[in-house]
């Protein structure tokens, strides 16, 4: 028997993709149903800023060209949870500031009250979608770290979040059967 996996014809790998990505809707939905997070849940939410369908200020898109890191804590406004996207208004510099999101722009979900963590592949732009290409003199972006400490995660707070650190992350391999 060769030590080779064949390839397969199903794309699993993109389907495990939109389940968890469907994780983050649910807990969403869950949040936007009740009026309120539960307990000390909040969310630490990474989503790439030029992925179609996000929309956010232009003077948010300069700040963020790349990804930006959200933070569902205690001033947010509005959420509306829907199968494709979620809006949110939350407070930048005292100044209330409407995104949507979809949920394939989102790179990385993580409760630090829990220490859970999802983090995503790239989703791949929906057929015709127009994507800013990164200047080739760029460096590769690098994931970042994000401090689990709660007067780091203020929503109003003026500078960049940074991504999560904390839990662990596993792969799906752990639990496939050999």
């Amino acid at each position: 028997m060769s030590d080779e996996t064949p390839d397969s014809l199903i794309p699993y790998d993109e389907i495990v993709q939109d389940a968890l990505r469907a994780v983050v809707g649910r807990v969403l939905g869950e949040v936007e149903r009740d009026g309120n997070l539960p307990g000390d849940h909040h969310f630490y939410i990474t989503f790439d800023s030029q992925h179609p369908g996000v929309k956010m200020s232009d003077w948010l898109k300069e700040r963020y060209p790349e990804e930006m890191t959200i933070v569902v804590q205690h001033q947010y406004w509005g959420l509306a949870v829907r199968p494709d996207a979620f809006d949110i208004t939350l407070s930048f510099q005292k100044i209330g500031e409407p995104l949507t999101v979809p949920f394939e722009a989102v790179k990385a979900f993580f409760d630090p009250s829990v220490q859970f963590m999802l983090q995503f592949k790239p989703a791949a732009a929906p057929p015709g979608a127009a994507r800013k290409p990164a200047p080739a003199e760029q460096p590769a972006p690098q994931p970042a770290k994000l401090e689990t400490k709660p007067e780091a995660a203020a929503p109003e707070d003026d500078k960049a979040k940074p991504a999560p650190t904390g839990g662990e992350v596993v792969s799906l391999d752990k639990f496939r059967k050999k």
